[in-house]
């Protein structure tokens, strides 16, 4: 980590108000948020975009609401993404049981690509403003004290009074701080291919649950498939680390995957990650710092709400940020706000989906699961919308100034 003096945080041209790593859909709709208040927002992405994102590709339907107030309903329509109205879940031996779009709002999910969403989401970001730098690498956090005071790409610093982490499941700047996080191997591995000539279901997202993981299928833009599954790296091992053996071999142990898969041709190349962990991050990772999207928290897939809570914790952020404005020079308080707030909206869901989780990689007990779902649509519609909001949550959508 980089430490400078207290006036380096305030001079030359790159003084900013906020500073975001990461151009995801949580790091760009926060950037945007900001803009529109007046906050001179640096947005720093290590990609150049458009580019291709590890996804399930599968946007809820309040997500649209986001897109209305971010003002690129009309830029995402326009790729004329695919219309997914359910999702079926289905176990091992082919049972399924199936939720409504309609039960989150509206009338549809939308099947859309990462690299067209996150595209669309960046070039409004620099229309309202926002100063963005793809291509480049974060060395590390300038620290001040205690305090994170900006990035150094390479030998250029960056100084800003507070700094957001939206690097995803990379968590790249967190894990700079070295805050004790113990570092361990991933012991899930995803892997995620667009592909032809499938079998899924029209206008639905299917989950497939089988031995040590599960994954998604679901229609995008262009009549293309997108496949995400997620698998032990123990199996990935076996398996010679080979993404379409893995697919034959256990992903296709689900009798309804066996037969939407039977026939696909693959379109595009395989992406993989490793994943050491789901669930709660630090919203507050430290003092000038708060995270938003999968570095605050890492939602299960299999919710169908990871990309709903990117959107929901950049306008959290951004709220927050403007309510507070006049304590930016004292950024720590802000990050405390952030951290309580954060946790009132997100807690609930975190803790159903920690639950629900202890199923998911488990053939009998997913099948058990999707029984006794199938038993009881009042129970079923508890369950899916237990994974999205939580009732006592009082945050008021961020409205531009």
């Amino acid at each position: 980590m980089s430490y400078e003096p207290f006036c380096g945080w305030f001079y030359m041209d790159h003084n900013f108000d906020v500073i975001i790593a990461g151009a995801g859909p949580a790091g760009a709709s926060a950037a945007i948020h900001l803009a529109r208040h007046d906050f001179r927002v640096l947005l720093v992405e290590q990609k150049k975009f458009p580019r291709e994102k590890l996804c399930g590709e599968f946007i809820s339907p309040e997500c649209q609401k986001h897109f209305e107030t971010l003002g690129v309903a009309e830029a995402m329509t326009s790729a004329r993404p695919s219309a997914i109205t359910e999702t079926v879940f289905y176990s091992t031996r082919g049972h399924h049981v199936t939720v409504p779009s309609s039960w989150f709002g509206g009338t549809a999910a939308l099947g859309l690509s990462r690299a067209v969403m996150d595209d669309v989401l960046l070039r409004r970001a620099q229309a309202c403003g926002v100063n963005v730098i793809e291509n480049a690498t974060i060395n590390e956090p300038i620290i001040h004290g205690k305090n994170v005071r900006g990035v150094r790409l390479k030998e250029k610093g960056y100084f800003a009074p507070l700094t957001i982490d939206a690097t995803g499941r990379a968590r790249i700047l967190t894990k700079k701080l070295n805050t004790g996080e113990p570092k361990s191997k991933g012991k899930l591995i995803a892997f995620k291919a667009h592909l032809r000539n499938t079998r899924v279901a029209a206008n639905a997202c299917e989950i497939y649950f089988y031995p040590d993981g599960y994954g998604g299928l679901s229609t995008i833009e262009n009549d293309v498939s997108n496949l995400c599954f997620i698998i032990s790296a123990e199996q990935v091992k076996r398996h010679h680390s080979n993404p379409e053996a893995v697919m034959r071999e256990l992903v296709m142990k689900n009798e309804r995957a066996a037969y939407t898969l039977a026939n696909a041709q693959l379109e595009s190349e395989w992406l993989s990650a490793s994943w050491e962990r789901f669930g709660r991050g630090q919203p507050n990772p430290a003092n000038g710092m708060i995270a938003i999207g999968d570095v605050a928290a890492f939602i299960d897939p299999f919710t169908g709400s990871g990309m709903l809570m990117a959107f929901e914790s950049g306008e959290l952020a951004a709220d927050v940020i403007v309510r507070h404005r006049d304590k930016l020079p004292h950024s720590e308080l802000i990050g405390a706000v952030y951290a309580e707030e954060y946790l009132r909206k997100f807690d609930s869901r975190l803790r159903i989906s920690g639950l629900l989780r202890r199923a998911a990689f488990k053939p009998r007990l997913a099948g058990l699961c999707v029984a006794i779902c199938g038993a009881s649509k009042h129970f079923r519609n508890r369950i899916a919308r237990a994974t999205r909001s939580d009732k006592r949550d009082t945050h008021r959508p961020l409205r531009a100034g």
